[in-house]
């Protein structure tokens, strides 16, 4: 097999360091538990985010959070179940001022959650169900959203809570109009939680750390295979399978672009025979112990035009001055100064151009805090602090019409600079098996 490439990468590591002498590097140890070194602490882990999110709700003048969104979820109760579930609103938690979070679930995880999530009293993980988002109808027979808010109303009367608003981050029309028909006010509880989540603790910043490693080792394997006459769904396959061995416990998505389909950006893959010449770029999205990658890579296929390499080079440039915008303190306006305006890679406006030339938070879900773009952090820009975690996007569509190139690396923010944990080689473009 060949690792040749179009020269140059072997540099994509080496942006000078604003690390201070003695300062370790942020590391990516082993998987597994072990006595001779520290690694994540989940019991740490734990206690820091229902902490970050009790905080939150004493901030926010609510009495009580009742969450539906599946990050927020699992930040406050630590627990976790199929991804199947995960867009069907029934599970549900409520967070209260000083106590453990009260868990409603779906049938035996709840059993489940009860033996082997015991940080949580056992009378605080109950069964839950509010319809599958409508396949049983909520003025049926059932009454299931009735019930389950009246349950929540005797809940936040006994704490004294009644008449205190509810927050909420997501929820269903017929939940909300049973809520507001029981009297319960109510507030948004999205805001404060997604600003609980956007500082990350060592051991977030570890598992994000661990789950770009598993990355790293995905795009070698991709690099390897990509010749042509694979298919974009054949590299997909190839991610999906190799991620799950690393211990991936989900892969979100994994797009595959090539040749023609490059320019405009899809946001997809599909069952295209990859071709000599061609220029590739894969995004993989996927989550270790919950904590997301998003992590572009762009090549050439046997070979690069001028045109594309040309391309590589303004997207490296746009991504370079973005990454040197970076430090704690900086405001998100500031950031997004530095990247290109819609209209200069061929767009009438920033909204029509966003998600091209962006950064967004990194965590438990893939577009938390913060989100840097000419579209929204002009207006109402945010200050950059130690702890937070994001991935700055650029993207630059070649001269020939249909080439692009993508760039995508992952950012913490450190009290002296930045660390990138993306590194898979990116300073220029990388041609696999050239000929």
């Amino acid at each position: 097999m060949s690792h040749h490439h179009g020269g140059g990468a072997d540099r994509a590591f080496e942006r000078p360091s604003a690390r201070p002498a003695g300062v370790r590097p942020l590391g990516a140890p082993g998987q597994v538990a072990v006595d001779y070194e520290h690694r994540v602490d989940f019991e740490r882990l734990r206690r820091y985010r229902l902490g970050r999110a009790q905080a939150a709700l004493e901030a926010s003048g609510c009495g009580a959070f009742l969450l539906f969104d599946f990050y927020n979820i699992r930040y406050t109760t630590q627990t976790w179940i199929g991804g199947a579930l995960g867009d069907k609103m029934i599970r549900y938690a409520l967070l209260l001022p000083g106590r453990e979070p009260i868990l409603w679930d779906f049938g035996s995880a709840v059993r489940h959650h009860q033996l082997y999530s015991d940080w949580m009293p056992r009378e605080n993980h109950r069964p839950g169900f509010l319809g599958f988002r409508g396949a049983v109808a909520p003025d049926g027979g059932a009454d299931l959203m009735k019930d389950a808010v009246t349950e929540i109303r005797g809940i936040l009367a006994e704490a004294g809570l009644a008449d205190a608003p509810l927050g909420l981050d997501i929820v269903e029309p017929p939940f909300l109009f049973e809520l507001e028909r029981q009297g319960i006010r109510i507030a948004d509880a999205q805001q404060p939680m997604l600003d609980a989540r956007v500082i990350k603790s060592v051991d977030e910043i570890m598992l994000l750390n661990q789950a770009a490693a598993m990355v790293d080792g995905v795009y070698q394997d991709i690099v390897d295979a990509l010749r042509p006459g694979v298919r974009e769904n054949e590299i997909v396959a190839l991610a999906n399978k190799r991620l799950y061995e690393y211990g991936s416990d989900q892969v979100e998505a994994v797009n595959a672009i090539s040749g023609e389909r490059c320019n405009p950006h899809p946001h997809n893959f599909t069952d295209r025979i990859i071709r000599p010449g061609d220029q590739a770029f894969f995004d993989i999205i996927h989550s270790y112990n919950g904590y997301r990658t998003c992590y572009y890579r762009t090549f050439g296929v046997g070979w690069a035009t001028p045109s594309q390499r040309d391309a590589y080079a303004q997207a490296r440039e746009w991504m370079d001055a973005a990454l040197d915008a970076l430090r704690p303190g900086v405001g998100s306006d500031e950031v997004a100064a530095v990247l290109p305006r819609a209209q200069e890679f061929g767009f009438d406006n920033e909204l029509a151009a966003f998600g091209l030339q962006f950064a967004h938070g990194l965590g438990l879900g893939l577009h938390e805090r913060p989100i840097i773009s000419r579209l929204n952090s002009m207006k109402d820009p945010v200050e950059l602090q130690a702890g937070m975690v994001f991935a700055m996007e650029t993207y630059c569509p070649a001269s020939d019409g249909t080439s692009a190139a993508r760039i995508e690396e992952e950012v913490v923010v450190t009290d002296y600079g930045i660390e990138v944990l993306t590194r898979f080689p990116a300073q220029d473009l990388f041609v696999a098996n050239p000929y």
